[in-house]
């Protein structure tokens, strides 16, 4: 009884947090309070300091970042720079196997002193020492396998500078949510650049990035929709077939 209390529970606890979604767009995350946003407000005490050029009294040239050939990419928390992801990939593979094993014993005693024919006589029907022992036995198995994958994604997302490591190595992360109707796409990029691989235009591709996590979902009726309902999944878990 206990188990089956817990269990409507559960339920309802499920179910009241779905109700209050009826008839309302996914909430946006808020931006306050974000990493990106903790890294922006604390670029005042940037973790790696420029340093600061020199200049001469009566020169109107400036070398710094915001000069007109100034280096504007991003160097320390704080800064922003564009993600560039453009993926097309494409794997398939095909695999077959097939084995077939046979085998037959046999053991018999035809001749030994006239024994085998003295109890010859006295087994059953058909039965006879010269065939004391029979055995065979076969296996046969077969397998086939194939794979077809096919990616592609194309997208452009602004991510933060949110640390650096002590190498030089720039923390990167960027977050991004695209609401329409009643469905929200959400993306998020984070990984590890060096300073060195970002262009003149402040980008970086995917394929530079350490440890880079792409993620591309979406939340929403449609997504919600079709997921399969919790006690599907719970069901396709404990049951053995």
């Amino acid at each position: 009884m206990r188990i089956v209390l817990l269990f409507i529970t559960l339920i309802s606890i499920t179910a009241c947090a779905r109700v209050k979604d009826i008839g309302q767009p996914p909430e946006l995350q808020p931006v306050e309070m974000s990493a990106e946003h903790i890294a922006m407000n604390a670029s005042a005490l940037p973790l790696k300091t420029p340093e600061k050029p020199k200049q001469h009294r009566a020169s109107l040239w400036s070398g710094g970042r915001q000069s007109l050939l100034g280096d504007r990419r991003a160097q320390m928390a704080g800064d922003i720079m564009t993600v560039v992801i453009e993926i097309n990939d494409r794997a398939e593979f095909s695999n077959s196997s097939a084995r077939a094993r046979g085998g037959a014993e046999e053991m018999g005693i035809p001749n030994l002193f006239g024994i085998p024919q003295s109890v010859d006589k006295d087994l059953p029907t058909g039965a006879s020492l010269g065939k004391a022992v029979s055995l065979s036995s076969s296996s046969t198995s077969n397998g086939n396998g194939t794979i077809k994958r096919n990616e592609k994604l194309e997208l452009r997302v602004a991510a933060t500078v949110i640390g650096t490591l002590p190498n030089g190595v720039l923390q990167i992360q960027g977050t991004q949510e695209v609401r329409v109707n009643f469905e929200l796409r959400e993306l998020l990029v984070t990984g590890f650049v060096r300073p060195e691989d970002i262009s003149r235009q402040n980008e970086i591709s995917y394929d530079k990035i350490a440890s880079a996590r792409i993620s591309y979902g979406g939340r929403g009726q449609i997504t919600d929709v079709q997921q399969p309902r919790y006690g599907q999944q719970v069901a396709d878990i404990v049951l053995p077939f």
